[in-house]
Formats: structure tokens, C-alpha cells, sequence
């Protein structure tokens, strides 16, 4: 089992805890929590398997990954009362998390023989939509629209990347130094509450001003 997978399967464990954790909280039944649990986690690598016509789906490629999500249910379920004080290691394994499934998207998206734009834009997708899916069903606003700096964060993993694919280097240190990338932009950006900008006025606002 290489490295790469073990961060990949620890992601995916962390993401439906998180996933979980909502549901919970919003009262939804025990198949819904599952439900959450699974978009949140894996609903990213879907979509964009959808997207690229890649077969099979990631998760009916691996039963690891359903075995991985339901441990994660039934951990949160037993233990919920102690992962809140844990935030801090979660952020760390979600943070991890996002940058493997941005490179591991990233990837199958050059595989598939994608325009290097458009498989940055696939390692993207995989990494935040399954936060996308949970907060749409769970008529939340997904965190990806209107706070932190988190898809910016992917993307500039990725282009790293993509940059890096053109010097003769290793490819496991190719994918560190990139993840690297996402995970100190997403960790200082949230410690110093860095945000995109919001669009407030146009032109027009200015000069009437």
C-alpha cells in the first residue's frame, strides 16, 4: 500500500466524519447521515469520473472507500462528543485530504488525456465538490462560495504541478512538493482569515461616488 493511498484513504475517512458531523447536526435520520457521509467524501471524485467518462466510478473501483465511509459513520455516531475537541487534527487531515484528491484528480485527468487547463480544473473538482454536494443538501452555503481560501488553494497545487511537470524530477517528490503547496496556502490562509475579495460595486458604483 503506497503512501499516496494511505493519505488518500485518511482523506476520505476525515471528509465523512465531516460530512457526518453535518447531518447530525441537522437531524437527519441514520441513512441520511450515511448519505451525507458518502457525497461528502467521495461525491468529488464522482463527479468528475462522470465528467471525464471514466470507468469504473472511483468508489465501485474500491470497496475500500465504502468500508472507510461507513467506519467513519460509525465512528462519528460513537464517538461525537470527543471529536469536537479534535478540530484542529481534522482541519489537518481535511487540509491533507484536499491536496492528495486535487493531484489525484489532477492526474487522472492527464491520463485521460485532458487539456492540462481542464485537468486542473478535474483535480479541483474532486477535491471540493463533495463539500459542495453536502452543504447544497443540506441547504447550507457551500464554504467554497463565500469564505476561506480553499478551491484557490487546489488550484495553486496544481498549477505547481503542472509547472513542475516540465523539469526532470521525481515523480513522488513532483506530487509533495505540489500537495505541499495546497496545505501551507490552506493552513496560513485560514490562520490569518485570508479571503477572496467580494465584488461590491462595479464602474459605474466608483464614479458616481
Amino acid at each position: 500500500m503506497s503512501i499516496i493511498y494511505t493519505i488518500d484513504i485518511i482523506g476520505t475517512f476525515a471528509f465523512a466524519i465531516s460530512g457526518a458531523l453535518v447531518a447530525i447536526k441537522k437531524e437527519f435520520d441514520v441513512f441520511g447521515v450515511v448519505i451525507i457521509a458518502f457525497v461528502t467524501a467521495v461525491g468529488g471524485g464522482m463527479l468528475r469520473d462522470v465528467l471525464i467518462n471514466a470507468h469504473p466510478i472511483n468508489w465501485m473501483g474500491d470497496i475500500n472507500y465504502i468500508w472507510t465511509i461507513l467506519l467513519a459513520v460509525v465512528f462519528t455516531f460513537l464517538f461525537k462528543s470527543k471529536i469536537a475537541p479534535l478540530r484542529k487534527t481534522m482541519f489537518l487531515f481535511d487540509t491533507i485530504g484536499i491536496s492528495v484528491f486535487t493531484l489525484l484528480g489532477l492526474q487522472k485527468g492527464l491520463a485521460y488525456n485532458l487539456h492540462p487547463f481542464l485537468a486542473l480544473v478535474m483535480g479541483m473538482v474532486s477535491a471540493v465538490f463533495g463539500g459542495v454536494i453536502r452543504d447544497v443538501l443540506t441547504r447550507k452555503v457551500p464554504l467554497i462560495f463565500k469564505k476561506e481560501i480553499y478551491a484557490s488553494a487546489c488550484l495553486s497545487g496544481g498549477v505547481i504541478y503542472l509547472l513542475l511537470e516540465n523539469i526532470s524530477i521525481n515523480n513522488d517528490l513532483q506530487f509533495v512538493i505540489s500537495a505541499t503547496v495546497i496545505i501551507i496556502i490552506r493552513t496560513v490562509s485560514v490562520m490569518k482569515k485570508y479571503e477572496l475579495p467580494k465584488i461590491k460595486g462595479d464602474i459605474f458604483t466608483s464614479f458616481n461616488k
